[in-house]
């Protein structure tokens, strides 16, 4: 089971009871005073229960009535006399054996489909059907509707859901105060940022954090979906749109900005265009993220058009899409920077050109660590727009890069993207 989840008994108790609470369950009140009568139920305990009183006590509260109700008086706590008593026996309290199956539960909530929801953790469909299944048993309600648009909360699903994300915040709570004690120099930093960045500029760049702090191992996660670290994904992430969390540190970074590429061997075949009307008339390779934003993108540029006409090449990764059109396969879109670090591509002077702000975001508590301190401190260093110009706010020219930058030469970083030979 994942540590995550492995939370306490009483934690456990306290939440099914909130649950059914919640779910209106009725709180009768039960006599106790014999091995024949029922138990106090959970919601019932939980109202009844005073802060003298916790999971585990052999006594609890009377609500009133005492004798009137055929109850005979009895000692309190420590053999205080007091409200009548009503000895109780074992609670029949929910058990939640399963805190993975939470966990499970709160990503098919946030996929918004069992399928998505498998992908992401690496399992299959099936497997999370079971696991939710599974799930619905112990907490003793239907939390889906399933049909063919995907999963749907039930109004007990959404009551979990705010429950769940209780016991996820304080389990990554608890890694983080774990983390807290760690030696400054020394340990793991999870660092997550878009696969374009991490690729061509973070990456091959690390090498001068690893040199300074040489103890410090790095996991640096490119992909294009953001990591959150309010769920403990990572330790630092940089996004390319503002995180909505509002429980995490943000800090902007930079701006990069985008436009139009392709080789001198396209060129010299195909010719330059100089409008949107003449990129119409050329082949495009496209790197998609999200096919939804993909095809509305296209269809914004090229109203009329079939991607079929257009489009060369899809590829998912900013190294293939480098690649693919630095030989040649079609008209690419890349930052600016990509010239500073020598890559064999021509920018276009077609007057269409995206900027993207830069986000940095931690957890507050992990911001704490040295380790992680150290690094949040080198990554603002290193889209610092004085330091590298092609990161401020203001669009520059890739021509005008060799006049405002000052820097040392940043080819050497990829061997200035070498395609001879190839």
């Amino acid at each position: 089971m994942s540590v995550f989840w492995r939370l306490s008994v009483y934690q456990a108790e306290t939440a099914c009871m909130r649950f059914a609470r919640e779910r209106g369950v009725p709180q009768e009140e039960h006599r106790t005073d014999g091995p024949d009568q029922p138990a106090l139920d959970a919601a019932g305990f939980a109202e009844a229960a005073g802060p003298g009183l916790v999971p585990g006590d052999s006594t609890i509260a009377d609500s009133g009535g005492g004798p009137a109700l055929g109850r005979p008086p009895l000692r309190g706590l420590a053999g205080k006399s007091g409200p009548p008593k009503v000895a109780i026996g074992k609670l029949p309290l929910p058990s939640l054996h399963d805190w993975d199956a939470a966990r499970i539960f709160l990503e098919v909530v946030r996929a918004g489909s069992f399928r998505s929801a498998a992908e992401r953790l690496s399992l299959s469909i099936n497997a999370v059907r079971r696991r939710i299944d599974d799930f619905e048993r112990q907490v003793g309600a239907t939390l889906f509707t399933r049909d063919v648009h995907g999963a749907r909360l039930t109004d007990e699903g959404a009551l979990v859901v705010s429950a769940v994300e209780r016991m996820e915040a304080a389990a990554f709570e608890l890694l983080r105060a774990g983390d807290s004690v760690a030696n400054a120099a020394s340990g793991e930093v999870r660092v997550a940022v878009t696969e374009g960045l991490g690729t061509f500029w973070l990456a091959p760049r690390l090498v001068e954090f690893q040199q300074s702090f040489p103890n410090i191992s790095i996991d640096l996660h490119c992909a294009m979906r953001s990591a959150d670290v309010s769920r403990h994904e990572a330790d630092v992430a940089i996004h390319l749109s503002r995180p909505a969390a509002l429980d995490v540190k943000l800090v902007r970074l930079g701006r990069v900005h985008l436009m139009f590429f392709a080789s001198r061997k396209y060129l010299e075949t195909h010719g330059s265009p100089k409008t949107v009307d003449d990129l119409a008339k050329h082949r495009m390779v496209l790197q998609v993220a999200d096919e939804a934003a993909a095809n509305e993108a296209f269809v914004s540029l090229f109203p009329g058009h079939d991607q079929r006409d257009l489009i060369g090449m899809r590829t998912n990764v900013s190294s293939a899409n480098y690649w693919a059109v630095a030989h040649g396969a079609g008209i690419g879109v890349f930052p600016t920077y990509a010239c500073a670090l020598g890559g064999k591509i021509i920018p276009l002077e077609v007057d269409l050109r995206w900027s993207y702000d830069i986000w940095l975001t931690y957890h507050a508590t992990s911001g704490r660590i040295p380790r992680v301190r150290h690094m949040i401190d080198w990554l603002v260093e290193a889209f610092n727009p004085g330091k590298y110009p092609w990161f401020k706010d203001e669009f520059i020219h890739p021509q005008q890069l060799k006049t405002v930058y000052m820097g040392e030469p940043l080819t050497h970083l990829f061997g200035g993207f070498s395609t001879e030979g190839r």
